[in-house]
């Protein structure tokens, strides 16, 4: 069995897009994905895109893949490195891939002088949640996320 990460590209959009809607159905959120291959190649890997994403193969074989961007700590006075998307197909897992693809990350935020390596993950995603405690990870429990989105978005926008 071999692993290999590689920088996903355009070519790879119809591919993430599986993904994300695999991704999607096993958080319960189908319906959530409003994106298409063609929005894909524009918003990732566009001119102006500050995201990126790695496509993880096991014998050649595209199995799972990641997406991320860096963000900025004003309290430590460095970027860190925010990982969005974290999927492994699941006649794949156990074999090693999602703590490759962890790794490859974490070397690149070492590499940039990030200050930190961060994620969120669904509070009843019991799986995944001991297996990023497994290596040290903790939760960041003193936070809560707020989100603005669609018609609330536009509407605080237009003030």
């Amino acid at each position: 069995m071999s692993l290999h990460i590689r920088p996903a590209t355009a070519g790879d959009a119809e591919l993430i897009l599986r993904f994300i809607i695999d991704l999607a159905i096993y958080e319960k959120a189908e319906h959530e994905v409003k994106t298409d291959a063609a929005g894909l190649r524009d918003s990732l890997f566009g001119a102006d895109s500050s995201s990126h994403a790695l496509i993880c193969e096991q014998n050649g074989v595209p199995i799972g893949y990641a997406v991320y961007f860096f963000n900025y700590s004003t309290w430590l006075g460095k970027h860190g490195l925010y990982l969005e998307d974290l999927y492994v197909s699941p006649e794949a897992r156990g074999c090693g891939a999602g703590k490759a693809l962890l790794q490859h990350l974490a070397r690149i935020a070492v590499q940039r002088g990030c200050g930190r390596f961060e994620w969120s993950v669904l509070d009843w995603n019991t799986p995944a949640i001991d297996f990023y405690q497994s290596f040290g990870a903790r939760p960041q429990d003193e936070w809560t996320t707020y989100r603005l989105t669609g018609q609330a978005l536009i509407d605080f926008a237009a003030g």
